[in-house]
């Protein structure tokens, strides 16, 4: 068989990921916090770029560029951004002191002089302020629990175990699942002596830390503030599950005492902690800032992006006078296209987010007007569809956006929700179930609360057909207990 060289001539299309797009598609999906240090880290990498709010008239590069005009530079538009500025180059003229120049020895001579002695103000400690005022950041458990080990009496060698025994211990308090026979062969010692560290630890603040499960937890805290009689300590050590259910009369029947004195006995129970090293939890709050807001001007609502706190972008007009130089033109050219191109996708970006909103607000106008009960079914489908663009879009849109409305702040996801079928009448959404739901829980009598079956009849009389497994699943996404768990004795 001869082997033969040919030419052929296909025509096909193929999707290319430019990264330009590939840049476009990570700022449509970026929350507000992300955008605001994507954009930082672009204005530290490109020289071009510059935030139009932090030059203000008293910059001397600003004063440079702009010495013939008294005026603020315009917003950046896509037009502006594209042509490249014709202004002559600015020069330094700086050949002696100018007329008001200060003369800074004289100056500093005259304050030093003039100036008041170091704490002349403040009469007393009293003013300044205290020590926990100063500190960058707050005391951790494991700090707390370190300090307390640096101060207490124990040898070197018990210190180390108990830095050890300090590190396996979680944030509620507890000693991790690491169990005791691994820290002592780590720590290189014997199960007694670890055992002998961490009773220590178990006195240290806060009451019941290093405890290895709830009961030994409660049994501690019943320790320490003298309620260790033998009826608390029998119910801590063999009915912590009961007394979880508040299932007292199992209690009762087991330890034949009269329900009456369970009863004393689990109101003192209830007083403990049972997750003492909450009270030091590191988390610092989150603060959402709303990405757009929805405004009501009599019957019409007005959607209004946020631009508050991010950069506003522009072009340096000092580095558009210098692309007339040939040294440096082909990296000003890279970085002038590349800040063109960050700046129409954040306005894209902006623009993207309006349409979606506006079509959320078309769908769900009823919420906007009545509430959380008037939510209806939406899916990514629907407001594709309505403005044209890809459900995948809308996905990237609608993630770690919020939305500031009359009804509250709202992540836009919060609109899209599955649809719960009713005999009569429209689809409900499954968050107006929900709110239902902890309506009706909100309104039982704590002393009797409602069962999920009884929940399930009384969204029957709501024209609301949903099986009993559902109102669990939703009672569970709400953060509510079991009727059992939520039922109060005494």
């Amino acid at each position: 068989m001869g082997m033969e060289m040919r030419l052929n001539l296909k025509l096909s299309q193929q999707l290319v990921m430019t990264p330009q797009l590939q840049q476009a598609i990570k700022l449509l999906q970026l929350s507000r916090i992300e955008l605001v240090e994507l954009v930082r880290e672009e204005m530290l990498e490109n020289p071009v770029l510059e935030d139009d709010i932090e030059l203000g008239s008293t910059n001397p590069e600003k004063e440079m560029v702009d010495s013939q005009s008294t005026a603020a530079d315009p917003p950046v538009t896509e037009a502006a951004v594209s042509e490249p500025s014709d202004g002559g180059d600015a020069q330094e003229t700086q050949e002696g002191p100018a007329a008001g120049e200060i003369d800074w020895e004289n100056y500093l001579e005259n304050y030093q002089n003039s100036a008041p002695a170091s704490g002349g103000v403040r009469t007393s400690d009293d003013d300044l302020p205290s020590l926990e005022q100063t500190l960058t950041k707050t005391e951790s458990l494991e700090d707390h629990l370190r300090w307390q080990l640096r101060m207490s009496d124990l040898t070197d060698a018990q210190k180390e175990i108990g830095e050890l025994i300090i590190g396996n211990i979680d944030r509620n308090g507890y000693v991790k699942d690491s169990p005791i026979e691994d820290m002592a062969a780590e720590a290189e010692c014997t199960i007694d002596e670890v055992e002998a560290v961490l009773m220590k630890i178990q006195g240290f603040d806060p009451v019941g830390v290093g405890a290895r499960n709830l009961a030994e937890c409660m049994y501690i805290q019943a320790v320490h503030y003298g309620q260790d009689d033998d009826l608390l300590v029998k119910m801590i050590r063999s009915h912590i599950g009961n007394l979880e259910k508040k299932n007292y009369q199992a209690i009762a029947r087991d330890l034949k005492e009269s329900l009456e004195e369970i009863y004393e006995a689990a109101k003192v129970i209830i007083e403990f902690d049972p997750r003492p090293g909450r009270q030091y939890s590191s988390d610092e709050p989150v603060y959402i800032t709303p990405d757009v807001y929805i405004h009501k001007v009599g019957d019409k609502y007005f959607v209004v992006p946020n631009d508050d706190g991010l950069p506003k972008l522009k072009i340096s007009n000092f580095y558009r006078s210098a692309m007339g130089g040939t040294d440096a033109k082909q990296y000003l050219q890279d970085k002038l296209r590349s800040a063109q191109w960050l700046i129409r996708s954040i306005h894209q970006r902006q623009r993207t987010i309006i349409k979606v909103t506006e079509s959320i607000l078309k769908f769900q106008r009823e919420f906007f007007e009545k509430g959380v009960t008037h939510l209806k079914p939406l899916i990514l489908r629907d407001v594709a569809e309505d403005i044209g663009m890809h459900e995948s879009t809308i996905s990237r849109v609608t993630t770690n956006k919020y939305l500031h409305t009359p009804q509250g702040i709202f992540e836009l996801k919060f609109f899209f929700n599955s649809g719960i079928t009713r005999t009569n009448g429209d689809d409900l959404a499954s968050q107006a179930v929900k709110s239902k739901i902890k309506k009706i829980i909100s309104d039982e009598n704590p002393k009797k609360p409602f069962s999920d079956q009884k929940i399930v009849d009384q969204l029957k009389e709501g024209n609301i057909h949903i099986a009993r497994r559902t109102v669990a699943k939703y009672r569970e996404q709400l953060g509510i207990l079991s009727s059992s768990k939520r039922k109060q004795v005494f």
